[in-house]
């Protein structure tokens, strides 16, 4: 087990280094760590359950997302802490602890990717690979206060991962500055040298900043500062984004009858987050029920709450999940066009006090999937980007763009970073 100093990020600690290193390999010299769902031949997979350890066999061969960035340069320094079964968005776990969050000590650090977001926060390493299906990359970078990507779905081969949900699973990467993110981005992604290409609109859905527990100008107005300063004012767009889903994907209305209006949520990106949530669990139980049914594995009171939820699902129809899927990457392509961008909050606001009660988790989750839904069902690629400290607690920013768009989100993070650095500053002071 790692040690305390080492923010108890680590569940295993190891070198293993690259197999032909050299210093022109374009992650030479750099440290990383991988969450404990990706395999590394030799070490058993632990899935975040001394149980799954104790009952599956060490990894025969390395997961290709891993082998890249070895082969690219980078050294291994040992496997990551992470929800059990990768079913949170907090970071707790009840049998090996909770990662410190290195911004907030006395908050939860985020999930299911907890550890590898921690490692890189806490500068334990030069970046680090985790696993995306719900958020489990894009929350835990917004609660450790660094950088955090999703990529488009299918973009990084997901062999070697132990699958949640195939249909919404994804390896993702942490790092703390926009040119490491891209490094390994283009590493993983295997993207070729090309210029940059210029944002054509950054749509801003007032709809998803009034779910912030935070006021909305804490980080719009950076932003627009920023889009302005490097772009022009007029490629910004104001949207109301749930009212557009509403109307361009019809699959939906089947879930939004379920779906009671409140000021926690926009009813179609809540009816989204319904198919998400079903979908989840459908592909969840598909994959693990067998096991959990014949080991009985000891889970905690929260985790074990979502595995019955999902274990104790019926047949359902899901079909209508494809459908909407299909219908948002439609719609949303149609919306963002090749090079358009959307700026969202990456979860309602801050993280959570450790240990807060399961009832109040369940209800933030709730609203932060109204927003994280939106990337996980269209399959497009998300970037978190850090917007400084609200009531000295982090906060984030979030850039959407179509599937396949990776390197253009990637470039565009990293042309907009330092000002955003500014703004946020300005905007600090301000308030």
């Amino acid at each position: 087990m790692a040690m305390a100093s080492e923010y108890d990020a680590f569940v295993s600690k190891f070198v293993l280094n690259p197999p032909s290193p050299s210093p022109s390999l374009p992650l030479a010299g750099l440290t990383f760590a991988v969450k404990d769902i990706l395999d590394v031949e030799g070490h058993v997979t632990g899935f975040g359950n001394p149980d799954w350890a104790r009952t599956h066999a060490p990894a025969s061969s390395t997961a290709p997302a891993v082998l890249n960035v070895l082969k690219a340069g980078a050294t291994c320094v040992g496997k990551t802490a992470m929800d059990e079964m990768a079913y949170s968005l907090f970071g707790e776990n009840e049998h090996y602890g909770t990662p410190r969050n290195p911004c907030a000590p006395d908050r939860v650090p985020g999930g299911s990717s907890s550890g590898s977001a921690v490692a890189v926060g806490a500068k334990l390493v030069d970046f680090s690979l985790g696993s995306d299906t719900g958020g489990s990359v894009r929350v835990p970078a917004s609660y450790c206060g660094i950088l955090g990507f999703r990529p488009s779905h299918n973009a990084v081969s997901t062999a070697g991962v132990i699958p949640m949900a195939q249909s919404l699973d994804t390896v993702g990467w942490f790092a703390r500055e926009p040119s490491m993110l891209k490094q390994v981005g283009r590493v993983l992604l295997k993207l070729p040298d090309a210029d940059p290409n210029r944002p054509s609109q950054i749509i801003i859905p007032r709809d998803c900043f009034q779910l912030l527990d935070i006021p909305s100008e804490r980080l719009t107005q950076a932003l627009v500062r920023s889009v302005e300063k490097l772009f022009g004012g007029s490629i910004i767009k104001h949207a109301v984004l749930g009212d557009y889903i509403r109307d361009n994907v019809p699959a939906l209305s089947s879930f939004l009858c379920e779906i009671n209006e409140d000021q926690h949520k926009i009813p179609s990106l809540a009816a989204l987050s319904g198919a998400r949530r079903l979908l989840q669990r459908y592909e969840f139980k598909k994959n693990h029920e067998d096991w959990v049914s014949a080991v009985k594995p000891n889970l905690g009171p929260f985790i074990a709450e979502h595995v019955r939820g999902s274990l104790q699902m019926t047949e359902v129809n899901v079909d209508i999940c494809w459908s909407v899927k299909k219908e948002l990457h439609s719609a949303l392509t149609s919306l963002l066009g090749d090079f358009g961008v959307l700026a969202i909050p990456t979860v309602p606001g801050p993280p959570p006090k450790l240990q807060t009660d399961a009832s109040s988790l369940d209800v933030l989750g709730d609203k932060a999937f109204n927003l994280l839904s939106i990337a996980g069902m269209s399959g497009f690629c998300q970037v978190s980007i850090p917007m400084g400290l609200h009531d000295d607690l982090p906060i984030s920013i979030s850039l959407l763009a179509r599937d396949g768009a990776d390197g253009f989100l990637l470039d565009l993070v990293e042309t907009l970073y330092e000002s955003l650095k500014e703004q946020v500053a300005v905007v600090e002071k301000s308030v």
